[in-house]
């Protein structure tokens, strides 16, 4: 439609899609006319056609507009006709007919697209059709014959149609803020809402860590617990993600906070407690805390703030796209964060002990090192698995000995009773 078709114009073209979209229900074909306001026929060239909704008739015309660009004021009409008997004029300029035939070409690819999301639900729900009692429509658009058809022929049942399709969503909204606010009319009914994307944390090398996965039911809270890299390390930064992907870069961040006054430990010693609680609102808060010492830090946020539906609908179809991709992106990550903790460990040991190794053993582990530390830079995990297993190896004997050292240094001055 041109830019400068009045707003009369345009809303009568709305009515006139809304219209055809019901007529379609009941009868083969239906005939859009455009006429002025006096009902003189519009001389110009039509294309019908529908919107990627599949609702709306899209009557484009590039001669709607008088000379000196003041916009033509048009009526759309829309007429339930059985073929048989359209209007002979039908060819002539103003007239469009659509069948129902053509409709459903239109708009099978939206069709595919609906079963494609009653098939991931069944997936995620872990049911099958044969365990559907009944299938409710629901939206409008629900009222056209092929959709009925389709669902009816992908959950091997006829889809439940006697209550109004609009008015389910309104029957859906009320009860689930009846549940809100705490009143259950009926035990025996209860919605219950999801969550649309997983939620969890970063960790070291960029990797996700869910905590929460999609599609679990809400109000839910669930901890797991982490630990420090670092030998003496004393803050954690906690970065909240949504998403599906196995790469902090490719989910969304949703915040950050830090934990601070960690009391210093050897690496991997600390118990540090994240607890990810949503409420029945979708509120999401997240809690850390260190276990030996009762140290705290929270944040809450909404993660469906800015999220729309088609947002959602993007983010799940790239992890299905890219899975394989992400695993092996996840486990190269995971190898070279190994390799990093083995080469910090190991170095900080030789800084202390290195003594108890003779010049061609340290030699043989500096090599092993080196080749590590290679490794590690490259994009093969398998590589970098095998030098870690090559490294260990090679550090068996300097572990063995350190060992020895700590306990004739414990035993140390200590009488045999005293043990």
């Amino acid at each position: 439609m041109p830019d400068n078709v009045d707003a009369r114009t345009e809303r009568n073209l709305v009515n006139a899609a809304k219209a055809a979209k019901e007529q379609l229900t009941d009868v083969n074909c239906v005939v859009a006319r455009r006429s002025t306001p006096g009902g003189a026929a519009v001389n110009t060239e039509s294309n019908s056609d529908i919107e990627s909704g599949g609702a709306a008739v899209n009557a484009e015309s590039n001669s709607d507009i008088e000379p000196g660009g003041a916009a033509v004021n048009l009526e759309f009409t829309i007429e339930a006709h059985d073929e048989s008997t359209l209007d002979p004029r039908r060819e002539t300029p103003g007239y469009a007919v659509l069948t129902r035939e053509k409709l459903n070409e239109l708009i099978e690819p939206l069709v595919r697209r609906t079963l494609s999301a009653c098939r991931r639900a069944l997936k995620d729900a872990d049911v099958n059709t044969d365990e559907i009692i009944d299938v409710v429509m629901v939206g409008g658009s629900t009222r056209v014959p092929r959709v009925r058809t389709a669902v009816g022929e992908f959950f091997a049942r006829e889809p439940l149609t006697s209550i109004d399709p609009d008015q389910v969503v309104a029957i859906g909204a009320a009860i689930q803020a009846d549940i809100l606010a705490g009143n259950k009319p009926d035990s025996d009914m209860l919605l219950l809402d999801v969550i649309p994307l997983s939620l969890g944390l970063e960790t070291m090398g960029g990797l996700v860590e869910k905590v929460i996965s999609r599609n679990t039911t809400i109000p839910v809270a669930k901890a797991q617990e982490f630990t420090t890299f670092k030998d003496g390390q004393t803050a954690m930064m906690i970065h909240v993600v949504q998403g599906e992907r196995e790469l902090v870069d490719d989910c969304r961040s949703l915040a950050r906070f830090v934990l601070t006054d960690i009391p210093p430990m050897a690496a991997g010693a600390a118990h540090i407690r994240v607890t990810f609680q949503v409420d029945a609102d979708g509120l999401l808060s997240v809690t850390a805390m260190e276990k030996s010492s009762g140290v705290t830090a929270s944040v809450q946020v909404k993660p469906s703030y800015g999220l729309g539906d088609d947002d959602i609908t993007k983010m799940i179809q790239s992890s299905m796209t890219n899975a394989k991709e992400d695993m092996a992106a996840r486990m190269l990550r995971e190898q070279q964060v190994e390799a990093d903790r083995v080469l910090e460990a190991l170095s900080s040991a030789l800084a202390v002990d290195g003594e108890l190794l003779n010049d061609d053993e340290r030699s043989v582990l500096d090599d092993a090192m080196d080749a590590l530390r290679i490794a590690r830079n490259g994009t093969d995990a398998d590589a970098i698995e095998k030098a870690i297993e090559a490294v260990d190896k090679a550090s068996d004997e300097f572990a063995a000995r350190r060992m020895d050292a700590s306990i004739r240094k414990a035993l140390s001055g200590k009488k045999a009773e005293e043990l």
